[in-house]
């Protein structure tokens, strides 16, 4: 089942449609000062990279109209999840959502801080997998720059960053509780890389996905109590100061045993033909 708002696949993790609501997969009960996960407020000036991404005319304007989180990595290129932008989140086609917009510099939703964006151009991978949720990335360019210090680096393969153990921070928007309590200030949650071997077990395939180290990777807490969740999908996951991953899927939200399934940033610039390039070029993808 997929995590609206969503996280993907066992939950992917992007709010829904405001007219038709994705179902949400119980969760184990959050941590006392939860968001994110088990996460604490964040002003957006320490995660400048941290975007919302936003349709008013789709998802109403209570939260500025935000459904899905992105991160930047270069002055007009934006980094989220490919099934952010898919036609059953966005009920029709992204080239129809003529709204579509990136909040930059913005902490609280509500306010009128920062800027808002208008998306020129929606870039989805062609080889992302509904099924297996593999290859959970797309790349928006921006019609105006953001600030040079906008951006984050991206970390490459063989990058420590992957390494487990490595800690670890999430940032989004999204469900606190697990139970449909949106953000609408900007959270963070402190997390770790976790070994390939563990999302291995927990998501062989089957009814709760399978998770597949080349293009995921794995990250939370082994007993639980900190993750992201619902509407927190395409947001940063950062480690050592750089991206290594999209908030992507998982079952439940900071549930035992269940750990977050990230989007990995290093399979991301090799598909892009970035290499080891720490930022987007300057013409995005």
């Amino acid at each position: 089942m997929r995590r609206s708002v969503v996280r993907a696949l066992s939950r992917p993790l992007v709010l829904a449609a405001a007219a038709a609501v994705l179902p949400l997969v119980s969760a184990a009960p959050a941590a006392a000062d939860s968001i994110v996960i088990g996460g604490f407020p964040v002003d957006v000036s320490q995660s400048p990279w941290t975007v919302a991404l936003s349709s008013r005319d789709r998802f109403g304007g209570t939260r500025a109209g935000q459904f899905c989180d992105g991160v930047a990595v270069g002055p007009t290129t934006v980094l989220t999840a490919a099934h952010c932008l898919d036609e059953e989140v966005l009920s029709g086609p992204v080239e129809q959502v003529r709204d579509l917009k990136v909040i930059a510099g913005r902490t609280d939703l509500r306010a009128r801080e920062g800027r808002e964006i208008a998306v020129q151009d929606a870039w989805v991978n062609p080889d992302y997998d509904r099924d297996s949720n593999a290859g959970d990335f797309a790349v928006l360019s921006l019609a105006e720059s953001l600030p040079e210090n906008s951006a984050i680096q991206m970390a490459p393969a063989g990058d420590p960053a992957y390494e487990p153990g490595t800690a670890a921070v999430v940032y989004g928007w999204g469900d606190t509780s697990g139970t449909g309590d949106y953000a609408t200030g900007l959270r963070g949650a402190r997390l770790h890389v976790l070994s390939d071997a563990l999302c291995e077990r927990a998501y062989p395939g089957g009814g709760d996905g399978e998770y597949r180290a080349e293009s995921m990777l794995c990250a939370g807490e082994v007993l639980g109590g900190r993750d992201a969740c619902q509407g927190d999908s395409g947001g940063p996951l950062v480690a050592r100061g750089r991206l290594v991953g999209l908030v992507s899927w998982g079952s439940g939200c900071g549930r035992s045993g269940s750990p977050g399934v990230y989007t990995r940033v290093s399979d991301v610039l090799t598909k892009l033909g970035w290499g080891t390039t720490a930022r987007a070029p300057r013409d995005g993808a």
